[in-house]
């Protein structure tokens, strides 16, 4: 098991390493967007820099991207001989996490990616779909009051990460789950911090603002740059 466990990862990782925020960054607008808004590579900065379309496919292809490493997980586990499901699950699990790793610290891209909220939710997606649908209406009104994306996902990946301990400890769901989702909560928490600052500050912008920024800029008050068309 251990094995599958290990190649799992590795494979995970290198997925997960793939930024398609980056790829449609360059595509549509010819630029880094880690270089503007907030530096991130995820959903919320391709809105920002390329608009509500743009973000909308980076969205989809990072849930893929947490989507793909759960099934491909278990298909390695089979292929090295593991049998019990909650043992492929730990296979599963690791090539997920991994795939969470690489999107935050990609090998592609010099280790700066984004925070792992797509991904992050298409591998619990995989992993139960009721518990992880069950929790949208409450991230939309998040959303839909506060109009801050940070806010939700700071709020919604512990949430759910409890959701999969408490769903281990009644045996529905297999504890390789909830050994996923807390460290991977943990993770985008962490990936969070400067928007936690900016929370704090009351400068954190809401969905569509701040992409005009330079992320070096982004936290400051100071003029913002323009997003230069693709040439």
């Amino acid at each position: 098991m251990w094995a599958a466990i290990a190649v799992s990862a590795v494979i995970g990782y290198l997925i997960g390493s793939i930024q398609w925020g980056i790829v449609i960054g360059r595509a549509t607008r010819g630029v880094d967007i880690r270089d503007y808004g907030s530096g991130a590579t995820g959903t919320t900065n391709v809105i920002r820099t390329s608009g509500a379309k743009a973000g909308a496919l980076a969205m989809i292809l990072d849930i893929a991207k947490g989507i793909v490493p759960v099934y491909l997980g278990f298909a390695i586990a089979m292929l090295f001989g593991v049998d019990a499901h909650d043992d492929q699950a730990w296979a599963a699990a690791a090539c997920a996490f991994a795939a969470v790793v690489g999107h935050c610290w990609p090998l592609y891209y010099g280790f700066r990616g984004g925070k792992a909220v797509a991904t992050g939710f298409g591998a619990a997606l995989a992993m139960n779909p009721l518990a992880a649908l069950a929790l949208l209406p409450v991230a939309a009104v998040i959303v839909g009051v506060t109009r801050i994306m940070s806010v939700m996902t700071i709020a919604m990946s512990p949430i759910l990460a409890a959701l999969f301990v408490v769903l281990a400890a009644l045996d529905i769901s297999p504890w390789a789950w909830a050994a996923y989702a807390v460290p991977t909560a943990a993770i985008i928490v962490f990936r969070h911090r400067a928007n936690i600052e900016r929370l704090i500050a009351g400068t954190e912008p809401r969905i569509g603002k701040g992409g005009d920024k330079k992320a070096a800029d982004f936290a400051a008050t100071g003029a913002a740059e323009p997003v230069q068309p693709r040439t």
